[in-house]
């Protein structure tokens, strides 16, 4: 286990984000009203043939919250969070934020960024750990947009995608701090019996198995990195509150959000089942622990606040739901660190290693094979890109 980085004063901090002269939050998008709520799903679900009237059906989770996905809200807190601390460490890297799917789009920010003179850009996406739908497909959607620019006939800038933070200290310990809190609000006489769930987003098993570098793949249908990131952090997460409580708590690792035809196999227990099995082996509370998404976004509030919540009261089993990490300054701090950190090995340097867990510290390139699509396509920031 490491956690120490260096830490640049800040008056030297500009020079050390070199070679980087932009960073870029890249993250999913959302819709930001009942009218976009449609289009936005269309722009998810392009070239699966779903059609309108099933997606008017599917839209009824963000009606339910007015057609507004907190997504877009959250990314600008965060980048206001990124550009204080920037400033706070004296770092004068301006940063910018495209979408996925919706406003700003991602091509629209980085024809942006070349007219402003940005010439190699790190670039954060809000997701922290291996999959194709978390790593793979932003590195898509990066090729896609480099590939209009060139079109254009823009000058291409070079960029490199962070490597995962899944156990940064920045983005672990906010959420461990989250689960006490969350503890604390359960009534006392169930508290010390709690059980934990850590959540996060299933997705098929197969993409689970193939995620990660291709060494780290099992084909054994418990999955490769992805499953294996998530376990390593609710341990790191498990042991800290234990620490802290004196008190071991059974917990697991399950699912939610899943999506797509039922007869493909996703990763399970769901969420909602798992508390019924809870319930009905007498676990007095529970609290869910969103481990594998940064936001409050529509997953969290639908599938867990909503959805799981309602499950949880028709059982009469109290639950609470920590905070994912969203703006907090400590994230801020870290999403700074893993910047100057790839920067100085970009400079040939050996920078501290920061990472807690039993996994290291995640690789900066991606491998060829890592974290396949279905079907191959052109991916910017790997080993495999077309764009070096």
């Amino acid at each position: 286990m490491s956690d120490q980085l260096r830490a640049p004063d800040a008056p030297a901090a500009e020079g050390l984000a070199a070679p980087y002269d932009a960073l870029l939050l890249l993250s999913f998008g959302g819709p930001e009203g009942p009218d976009d709520v449609v289009p936005f799903l269309e722009n998810v679900t392009r070239g699966r043939g779903i059609p309108r009237e099933r997606l008017k059906e599917v839209g009824q989770h963000y009606f339910g919250f007015g057609g507004v996905s907190p997504i877009n809200g959250q990314n600008r807190e965060l980048l206001a969070a990124l550009r204080k601390d920037f400033a706070d460490a004296g770092l004068d890297l301006p940063v910018y934020w495209g979408n996925r799917n919706w406003a700003p789009y991602l091509t629209d920010v980085m024809r942006e960024m070349v007219r402003d003179g940005r010439r190699r850009i790190a670039v954060l996406a809000t997701s922290a750990y291996a999959s194709y739908s978390g790593c793979r497909q932003y590195r898509e959607n990066l090729a896609d947009a480099l590939a209009t620019l060139a079109e254009e006939g823009l000058e291409l800038p070079r960029v490199d995608k962070l490597r995962h933070y899944f156990n940064h200290p920045g983005f672990v310990r906010p959420m461990i701090d989250g689960v006490l809190a969350s503890l604390a609000a359960l009534p006392e006489d169930v508290r010390d019996g709690a059980h934990l769930a850590f959540t996060t987003h299933s997705i098929p098993t197969a993409a689970a198995d193939t995620s990660g570098p291709v060494e780290e793949h099992t084909g054994g249908g418990e999955g490769g990195a992805y499953v294996r990131q998530h376990l390593d952090v609710a341990r790191v997460i498990a042991d800290a509150v234990e620490a802290e409580t004196g008190t071991a708590r059974p917990w697991q690792l399950v699912y939610q959000s899943r999506s797509g035809a039922p007869h493909i196999p996703w990763l399970e227990p769901d969420i909602s089942d798992h508390l019924e099995a809870l319930h009905g082996e007498g676990a007095p509370a529970v609290v869910m622990v969103p481990i594998g998404f940064v936001s409050d976004h529509m997953e969290v509030l639908y599938d867990l606040d909503t959805e799981a919540t309602a499950k949880a009261a028709e059982l009469g089993l109290p639950v609470a739901r920590s905070a994912t990490v969203g703006a907090d300054p400590r994230f801020a701090a870290a999403v700074r660190e893993l910047v100057l950190e790839r920067a100085a090995r970009e400079r040939g340097e050996r920078p501290a290693e920061c990472w807690l867990g039993t996994l290291g510290q995640s690789h900066d390139l991606c491998a060829v094979g890592c974290c396949p699509a279905r079907a191959p396509r052109p991916a910017a920031a790997g080993a495999d890109s077309p764009y070096a």
